[in-house]
């Protein structure tokens, strides 16, 4: 049996769909689409005509944000 197929998924990144990379921020889809536009969020990768976030892109947008807070 071949484990490297499941090694390597155990340990990527999954990527987000707009609905859910919304969920996990905890907004609306149309401001998920605002925090992009104002940098806020990064662009998402483009996979043909589909939109996907790292889900660790998406985390990481709260630690900055948290970091933010405190410093200021």
């Amino acid at each position: 049996m071949d484990t490297t197929l499941n090694d390597r998924t155990a340990k990527t990144d999954p990527l987000l769909n707009v609905r859910e990379a919304a969920i996990v921020l905890e907004v609306s889809v149309p401001t998920f689409w605002r925090r992009v536009a104002d940098k806020t969020v990064p662009r998402p990768i483009k996979l043909g005509g589909l939109s996907r976030w790292p889900r660790s892109e998406v985390l990481a947008v709260i630690d900055r944000l948290k970091a933010e807070r405190t410093a200021a």
